[in-house]
């Protein structure tokens, strides 16, 4: 779960309600070139790698960030994947 509070499932379930407000929210950010505030605010976690807990150097910081958030950028990777490929941006040589 993000630090939205919205857990995955609950887009995956909800996904036709969903839809259209993220579509607006995406497009509006294209167009304009930024992302909402909410989804810029840093929320860094300690996750504990291993070892004593005691221990802060066995921890790592790890950002979460808003599920939609995450549901954009997989949106605009795959463009750009696709763009990539289907241009022959990256020549094999």
């Amino acid at each position: 779960m993000g630090p939205d509070g919205i857990h995955p499932r609950v887009l995956r379930e909800l996904a036709e309600v969903f839809t259209k407000p993220l579509s607006i929210i995406y497009q509006q950010s294209w167009i304009n070139r930024e992302v909402p505030v909410d989804w810029k605010l840093p929320n860094v976690k300690p996750i504990h790698k291993k070892g004593q807990k005691e221990d802060p150097g066995n921890y790592r910081p790890v950002s979460l960030i808003p599920v939609p958030w995450k549901v954009m950028e997989q949106i605009i990777s795959s463009v750009i994947t696709w763009h990539v490929q289907d241009n022959q941006v990256i020549r094999p040589s």
